[in-house]
C-alpha cells in the first residue's frame, strides 16, 4: 500500500491495518480502503487524486481550522490556536484567549473565533459509581401471559418488576431494544435492525391498559377484545400480531375523537414516514423520487394529504411513551435501585425511518458489521448503515444527541450494544463480503463526551457491550467514566496466562454487568449440550465441525472444572439443573458490580434467540420463552437461581 494511501485513510480514520480476535495483525485490502474513502467523499481512486486530497487535508491541518466538535471535561483545560467567544446554551457570552478553562459547567456550546463556529461539548468526568445490586435481562417480546396479545408486552414487564423488585429485592431489569417498526408487512422481527432508534415499537403495547380502552363503551371494547391474537406453535408471527394491535388501535383512536396530537418536528417526521409507508410500501427508496427526502416540498403536501393517518402515529408513540414511563415508575415503587436499562441497537434499517430522516447523517450505501472471528468465521455484515463521522462533528453532533435524549425519557439506564462502535466500526462497501471491509474511526471523546453529558442529566447509568474484537482502551475509557463494561461467564479468562484459564469470579472485573451469556451466544443448556455447533453445523456456518465439537466439549469440561473447585457443584458428573444453578452462584459471588440472569437459562431453553450470520434460516428473535410469565413466577428452577443472588448479593 503505498504512503499516500496510508497517510490519506490516517487523516480521514479509515484504517489500513488492524488486530483480529487473536491480536494477528490484518493489513486491509487497498481497494477496500479507497473505496471507503470514496464514501466518505474523498477520492484516492488515482495516485493523483491522492496526492490533491492530502494536500487539501494538510493545507487544513497547517492553517489551524477548528474541528467541527470539541469535546472537553469539566476537570480539563483546551488549547485555542486565539482568542474566541464561547455562547452557552442560554444564549450567554463570554470571551476566552488562548483556551477554554476548566470548570465550565457541563452543557454544550458555541465557540466563534475568527469567522470560524465549533461545537463545543463540556461533560462531567464520570457518572456516579452504580451500587452493586443484581437484577435479569429480557428479551421482552419472549415475555408472555395471559394478557397479552401474542407478544411479550408492556404491561407484562410491569407486572415482572413489580414481582422481581418487590418481591425479590431485585434492582434491575435489562431489556432487548424496544425501538419502532416500519408499520406495514412485513414487520421486522429483529430488534437490533430497527426502523428508528429515537421512538419506541407499538408492538410492545398492552392494548387494554390503555385509558382509550378504560373510557370506551361495551361495544368498541368488545370489538377490540375479539381482535386479540393467540400464540400458536413456538414461533412469534409478529405481522399477525401486528395487525390485530393496528386494528385494536385504530379502534380506540377513533373512539376518543381522532385526536391529532401536538408534535415536535422529530415525532413529525416519524409518524409522516409511517404514513407514507402504508400508502408506497415499507422500502423508501422505491418511493417516488419526490417523496425520498423529508425536507422536500412533496413531503409537506403528502403530509397535509394524509394529515389523520399523520396524526394516528402520532397518537400511537404518545401512548407507547405512557406505557414506557408507567413501567419506570413501577420499578421504583418496587423499590429497584436501578431500574429499567433500555438498550441501544447499534444502528437502523436503511429503509426504515431514521435513515430516511437523517439520511445526510448516515453513510446509507454502506453496510456495518463485524471481521472474521471465532464465533462467526467469514465476518458478519449486519445490514444497518453508519453514522458519517466527518457529518457528527459538523453538526455537532446533534443527531446523535437527540437520539439518546430520546432513550433516555423512559429509561433509568442504557446498554451501548457493540459499545465499540464509538470509536471505530467495520464498514463493508456495496457488494463486498463481510471479510472485504475495514474499520473507520470515530472521534471517542466526542461520542463519550455526549454520552456522559446526556446520561448525567437523566441520572442514567451506563453500559457497554464490550465483548468480542474490542481494543483495550474501550474498556479503559468505560471505566474511567464509572460506565459499566460486559464479563460472560465462559470468556472471563486470564489471557496472560498459557491456555487463557477461566477466571474465578473474584478475578472478574468489578467495574462490570455478570451474565452466562448473550443473545448472540449459546444458552447454559444449550452450551453444556453443544447446541450452538449443533445449529452452526446444520447451516454450514463452521469451516471444521469436528474442530469446533471438540473444542465445545472442552471448554464444557474446563467450565465444569471451574464450578467444581469452586465449591458450587458437586461434582463433575452433576446433573444439568444443578450446573446451570452452580453457574448463577458464580454470577452472584463475583466481584461485578451487576449480575443479570435471563430467564432462557435458567428454564433449560437449549436455543439462543439469535444465531449471528443467519436471517432467515434460524428463527432469529421469533422465539417465545417456553413458559408464560404466571409459570415463570411459580418454576421452582426460578426459586433456586433467585435464592443463590438473594442471598449473596442483599
Amino acid at each position: 500500500m503505498d504512503r499516500d494511501l496510508i497517510e490519506l485513510a490516517d487523516a480521514h480514520g479509515v484504517a489500513t491495518t488492524y488486530r483480529d480476535g487473536d491480536r494477528r495483525p490484518v493489513t486491509v485490502d487497498p481497494e477496500v480502503v479507497i473505496r471507503v474513502l470514496g464514501l466518505l467523499e474523498v477520492d484516492a481512486s488515482t495516485p493523483e487524486a491522492r496526492r490533491a486530497a492530502l494536500a487539501a487535508a494538510r493545507e487544513r491541518a497547517a492553517d489551524g481550522v477548528l474541528p467541527g466538535t470539541i469535546a472537553l471535561r469539566t476537570d480539563r483545560a483546551y488549547l485555542l490556536p486565539g482568542p474566541g467567544v464561547l455562547v452557552d446554551e442560554s444564549g450567554a457570552r463570554r470571551d476566552v484567549a488562548a483556551g477554554l478553562p476548566s470548570g465550565l459547567t457541563p452543557g454544550y456550546y458555541r465557540l466563534e473565533m475568527g469567522g470560524q463556529r465549533s461545537t463545543v461539548v463540556v461533560a462531567p468526568p464520570a457518572l456516579p459509581d452504580p451500587p452493586r445490586s443484581w437484577g435479569w435481562m429480557l428479551q421482552l417480546y419472549a415475555l408472555h401471559s395471559r394478557g397479552s396479545w401474542g407478544i411479550g408486552d408492556l404491561g407484562d414487564l410491569r407486572e415482572f418488576v413489580d414481582w422481581t423488585g418487590r418481591g425479590h429485592g431485585a434492582g434491575a431489569v435489562l431489556l432487548n431494544p424496544l425501538h419502532a417498526i416500519t408499520p406495514v408487512p412485513p414487520v421486522q422481527p429483529s430488534p437490533y435492525t430497527p426502523s428508528s432508534r429515537r421512538f419506541a415499537t407499538p408492538l410492545a403495547l398492552r392494548v387494554t391498559d390503555l385509558d382509550a380502552y378504560a373510557r370506551a363503551d361495551a361495544a368498541t371494547r368488545a370489538e377490540v377484545d375479539a381482535l386479540r391474537p393467540e400464540t400458536v406453535g413456538d414461533r412469534i408471527a409478529h405481522d399477525r400480531v401486528w395487525a390485530a394491535k393496528r386494528s385494536a388501535l385504530e379502534l380506540l383512536w377513533r373512539s376518543v375523537g381522532r385526536p391529532a396530537p401536538a408534535v415536535d418536528d422529530d415525532l413529525r417526521d416519524f409518524a409522516t414516514f409511517c404514513a407514507l409507508a402504508e400508502r408506497y410500501g415499507g422500502r423508501w427508496s422505491r418511493w417516488p423520487e419526490a417523496l425520498r427526502h423529508p425536507a422536500n416540498d412533496a413531503v409537506a403536501a403528502a403530509r397535509r394529504e394524509l394529515a389523520p393517518r399523520v396524526a394516528f402515529h402520532a397518537w400511537v408513540q404518545q401512548q407507547v411513551g405512557a406505557q414506557l414511563a408507567g413501567v419506570r415508575d413501577a420499578a421504583r415503587a418496587a423499590g429497584m435501585r436501578l431500574g429499567v436499562i433500555h438498550d441501544l441497537a447499534v444502528g437502523c434499517d436503511p429503509e426504515g425511518a431514521d435513515a430516511w430522516a437523517l439520511q445526510d447523517a448516515l453513510a446509507l450505501d454502506v453496510t456495518v458489521g463485524a471481521p472474521p472471528d471465532a464465533f462467526n468465521q467469514r465476518g458478519q455484515a449486519w445490514g444497518l448503515p453508519p453514522w458519517r463521522p466527518d457529518v457528527l462533528a459538523a453538526t455537532g453532533y446533534a443527531a446523535y444527541r437527540d437520539l439518546l435524549r430520546a432513550l433516555l425519557a423512559h429509561a433509568d439506564g442504557l446498554r451501548i450494544d457493540h459499545v465499540a462502535g464509538l470509536f471505530r466500526l467495520w464498514w463493508v462497501p456495496p457488494g463486498e463480503s463481510a471479510d472485504r471491509g475495514t474499520y473507520v474511526h470515530y472521534d471517542a471523546e466526542a461520542m463519550l463526551a455526549v454520552l456522559t453529558l446526556e446520561a448525567s442529566r437523566a441520572d442514567a447509568l451506563v453500559i457497554g457491550e464490550d465483548l468480542g474484537t474490542v481494543e483495550p482502551e474501550v474498556t479503559e475509557a468505560l471505566a474511567e467514566r464509572h460506565m459499566l463494561g460486559s464479563t460472560v461467564l465462559w470468556f472471563a479468562r486470564d489471557h496472560e496466562a498459557p491456555g487463557a484459564p477461566l477466571l474465578p469470579p473474584e478475578q472478574w472485573p468489578a467495574e462490570a454487568v455478570a451474565t452466562v451469556s448473550t443473545h448472540d451466544l449459546p444458552t447454559a443448556s444449550g452450551f453444556l449440550r453443544g447446541e450452538h455447533v449443533r445449529a452452526r453445523a446444520d447451516l454450514d456456518l463452521l469451516d471444521d465441525v469436528a474442530a469446533e465439537k471438540e473444542k465445545a466439549a472442552a471448554e464444557r469440561d474446563e467450565l465444569v472444572a471451574l464450578l467444581v473447585a469452586e465449591g458450587v457443584v458437586a461434582s463433575a458428573d452433576a446433573p444439568e439443573q444443578e450446573i446451570v444453578v452452580g453457574m448463577h452462584a458464580l454470577l452472584a459471588r463475583s466481584r461485578c458490580r451487576l449480575a443479570l440472569i435471563s430467564p432462557y437459562d435458567v428454564i433449560g431453553e437449549t436455543r439462543q434467540p439469535n444465531l449471528p450470520g443467519t436471517v432467515d434460516e434460524y428463527p432469529n428473535w421469533r422465539l417465545p420463552l417456553p413458559l408464560t410469565l404466571e409459570e415463570l413466577r411459580a418454576d421452582r428452577r426460578v426459586v433456586a437461581v433467585v435464592e443463590e443472588f438473594r442471598r449473596r448479593r442483599p
